[in-house]
């Protein structure tokens, strides 16, 4: 796809091609004149102070402010923070674990880097995992600290920077190319659950024209040109290299709109194949009712039969149904789908508490916010 700008005498620059890098996704349209939502990038307590007032009025109607920490009750603060990828993977079980991309999980020690290597290759050995593959901090969220490591060079690297006593999975890097954020519902007791959001996770890139240097094609993409400022420390070293003619160079590996991927209201793919096939997993996934899918899927139109996909994380409460991030989603909208979003949050957990479960203490959750916020700021950059 090709954004309508003349540029250095090139009458067209291309910028987030449609070919390798996003393979099996629905067509992109590059809107030159608004590539980016105006929302997109403002502070999150903008968005999230009409959230914190509605839960103020849910946790007086409840009288329980704490229940959105038990409507997963199998995961840590029922993923709000500080939750461990690792032990939500782990609930799946062996149904469940066909659709889940494999992974291990590794542990900083104090031991030397190079002892670390050889343990990792060696339970990478096990696993039946190979290079490339795919590291991400066990704590974590917004895609801090992941990168795709090519080589046992880059893992022994990742290891020295990674902080101590912290935890990262090594994970398969999914054999398709397109991705898309599920948000999923399902009420306890409930036999079938709902898809509520679909978000389209474009990779940027840019291709080459033979003539242009990176940091020129990065500039004059309508969009990459103006987050800049995520691309270009991030590909310092490549900055004045020449793509030949028809090159894709993908500027950046995690699907995060805060790391510059780009998001795409997907609702209209919302399937009753698809719905049913993720009841089914978490049929065999013990604990999991409200939180948001990341997926790698071949392409569209598989995907909405329900295959050819596989899971790489699952996310919990401090989801969010991403597709408000379209360029195009009125502010109303995006406001009105949050609250909504932490209506049903607070319903579950008022379910979940009926049955039982007990909400934890503000201070446990606030002690996990710190744990994570101090991991985040020590993890590797993020590819």
């Amino acid at each position: 796809m090709k954004s309508h700008l003349a540029i250095s005498g090139i009458e067209q620059i291309k910028c987030i091609e449609q070919g390798k890098i996003n393979a099996g996704m629905p067509e992109l349209e590059v809107d030159t004149e608004r590539a980016v939502s105006p929302y997109e990038f403002l502070p999150s307590w903008f968005f999230y102070t009409p959230v914190v007032m509605q839960s103020l009025f849910q946790g007086v109607r409840h009288r329980d402010w704490g229940l959105p920490l038990i409507a997963n009750p199998s995961i840590k603060l029922s993923g709000m923070v500080g939750e461990s990828k690792h032990d939500i993977l782990s609930l799946a079980g062996e149904h469940a674990k066909q659709w889940i991309s494999p992974f291990i999980t590794v542990t900083r020690d104090l031991r030397n880097v190079s002892q670390q290597l050889d343990s990792a290759l060696e339970a990478m050995s096990q696993a039946q995992l190979s290079f490339p593959i795919v590291a991400k901090p066990d704590l974590g969220c917004r895609g801090a600290g992941v990168k795709l490591l090519q080589d046992k060079d880059q893992l022994a690297s990742y290891i020295e920077s990674f902080p101590r006593d912290a935890r990262f999975l090594l994970q398969e890097k999914a054999p398709y190319q397109a991705e898309a954020g599920v948000f999923y519902v399902r009420y306890p007791e409930d036999t079938r659950g709902k898809i509520i959001s679909i978000t389209l996770k474009y990779a940027p890139s840019v291709t080459g024209d033979g003539v242009s240097t990176l940091q020129q094609l990065i500039d004059n993409c309508p969009r990459a040109g103006q987050l800049s400022h995520l691309y270009l420390p991030r590909h310092e070293d490549k900055l004045q290299e020449v793509l030949e003619l028809g090159e894709e160079f993908q500027l950046a590996f995690a699907g995060s709109h805060s790391r510059g991927s780009i998001f795409r209201n997907g609702n209209q793919y919302i399937t009753e194949a698809l719905s049913q096939k993720l009841d089914e997993i978490f049929d065999d996934l013990d604990g999991f009712h409200y939180g948001r899918l990341d997926i790698k899927f071949a392409d569209i139109h598989q995907f909405m039969q329900g295959e050819a996909f596989t899971i790489l994380e699952i996310n919990g409460a401090s989801s969010e149904a991403a597709h408000i991030w379209d360029r195009n989603t009125p502010l109303s909208e995006i406001f009105s789908t949050l609250l909504e979003q932490y209506r049903i949050l607070f319903d579950i957990g008022a379910r979940q508490k009926r049955r039982g479960h007990k909400t934890p203490s503000m201070a446990a959750l606030l002690n996990a916010w710190r744990e994570e916020k101090l991991l985040t700021q020590q993890y590797p950059a993020t590819d």
